[in-house]
């Protein structure tokens, strides 16, 4: 078995703020630019050494892990005469926007450059002209990875922009002491029977759990992790397959928020933002019982509940295959070595490097190829009970349904969970506030 949590580390991209508050000006982001891409293609950074060699750019936002992986490493091995070189921002909030002015000025850019789900569509959508396309590149093979993966990254005029690297299909991560004190069952199975198929059966479990619950726990650990959980499991959320801004009248979205509500007014929530100081507090003082957990989140849950959580956390399936996280490597076509850039970003996504990368990382595979490896067939987690991760979260990540994405997806998302959804459950605004505050925010910011 191959076993993950031994020893200290996280998943990709921990402890991942960076998927919150992308907003900056344009004038810093003009600043940040500068620094950012710094050694792209179009700035001489890749180019052919005095050694012969040639330089390849990678700009990334947080820890892809190529590096600490060793990839890098393997590849310069089986080629020559490339060196890879790569250029990290901490935060996506600072990195988007930087590559957007790239992007715009047509220079400036990497011979390969990250681009984050939440981000994908708004890039296939208006700047697919400027990037390789991958669905007519020799050695790219769709059914290598899972067609809503693929999709994700398609234009309207069918260009796929970039190929698919890790992605975040969801379980429940969950306390067993705290279920047993609760008469909830502890056993993963059992405990992913409690609320398969439907997530208002976890809501269901959580007014039991808190009939029974210890003193000073709550059942999760806020309304806006099961929030995002259950409208991540519908095939439409925010907007329509044909691109139109659909959220206000969306099944997905007011179903998600009735079910918040409902833990929020049954107190069965910690009233936690997620990756807020008060949230890590928490997972060290063991005061909520489950949380909606991608595969990356699993580093971070060790790591912030510390040896005092060894052997008390578990992981189930969640009520309903759903995604939370994941990016794409694209090729922009003005790279000065494009040709060669396509053969690194190849290699990187093929389903042994993604495999590779989960069982040192931490990042699961977007390549369905790579689920029958041994590295992901037979991952466990050694932190949660020897959970059978690999297989928990590939069954998962068969069944997440393929959903319209669109350019300001984040934001949508973004507002709803840490304006609506935290006005009602921390400053006990009611449901109809909160919702009517999220919307107010969101058509300020975007256009229908």
């Amino acid at each position: 078995m191959r076993t993950i949590g031994k020893t200290p580390g996280t998943g990709k991209r921990t402890p991942r703020p960076a998927r919150r508050h992308r907003f900056v000006g344009a004038g810093l982001a003009a600043v940040l630019s500068a620094g950012l891409l710094a050694g792209c293609a179009e700035d001489g950074g890749s180019s052919a050494n005095a050694d012969g060699k040639t330089t390849l750019s990678v700009g990334v936002f947080g820890v892809f892990g190529y590096k600490q992986a060793g990839l890098y490493d393997e590849y310069e091995k089986k080629h020559p005469g490339i060196r890879i070189q790569e250029n990290s921002t901490e935060r996506n909030e600072n990195y988007y926007p930087a590559l957007l002015n790239h992007l715009s000025a047509n220079s400036g850019l990497s011979d390969i450059q990250a681009v984050e789900v939440d981000n994908i569509s708004e890039v296939a959508r208006l700047h697919a002209d400027k990037f390789v396309d991958m669905a007519k590149e020799d050695g790219v093979d769709k059914s290598d990875w899972l067609g809503w993966k693929w999709n994700q990254a398609k234009a309207p005029g069918g260009q796929v922009v970039g190929l698919g690297t890790d992605i975040g299909p969801m379980g429940v991560c969950y306390r067993k002491d705290l279920f047993q004190k609760a008469g909830l069952p502890t056993g993963r199975e059992e405990v992913g029977r409690l609320w398969q198929g439907d997530w208002s059966k976890y809501v269901e479990t959580g007014e039991t759990y808190m009939k029974k619950a210890p003193k000073g726990t709550a059942f999760m650990d806020g309304a806006a992790g099961l929030y995002n959980g259950s409208v991540a499991s519908y095939p439409t959320k925010y907007y329509s397959a044909g691109g139109k801004l659909v959220y206000k009248k969306s099944k997905a979205v007011r179903a998600s928020w009735d079910l918040a509500m409902r833990a929020v007014e049954g107190r069965m929530t910690g009233r936690l933002k997620q990756f807020d100081k008060e949230w890590d507090q928490a997972y060290a003082n063991g005061t909520f019982a489950s949380v909606i957990c991608p595969p990356w989140m699993l580093g971070y849950i060790k790591e912030k509940a510390g040896d005092k959580g060894a052997d008390k956390w578990d992981v189930a399936a969640a009520p309903k295959p759903a995604n939370w996280g994941g990016s794409f490597l694209t090729v922009p076509k003005r790279g000065k070595h494009a040709e060669e850039a396509l053969k690194l970003a190849k290699w990187l996504t093929a389903p042994k490097q993604q495999a590779k990368l989960f069982r040192k990382q931490g990042s699961f595979p977007s390549a369905r190829a790579a689920y029958a490896l041994p590295e992901v067939k037979d991952a466990t987690h050694a932190y949660f009970g020897d959970a059978p991760i690999g297989k928990i979260f590939s069954r998962a990540a068969e069944g997440i349904p393929t959903v319209p994405l669109g350019p300001k997806d984040q934001t949508v998302k973004t507002t709803i969970s840490d304006i609506g959804i935290l006005q009602v459950e921390q400053q006990g605004k009611s449901p109809e506030e909160g919702w009517n505050a999220a919307v107010k925010k969101i058509d300020d910011v975007v256009e229908d």
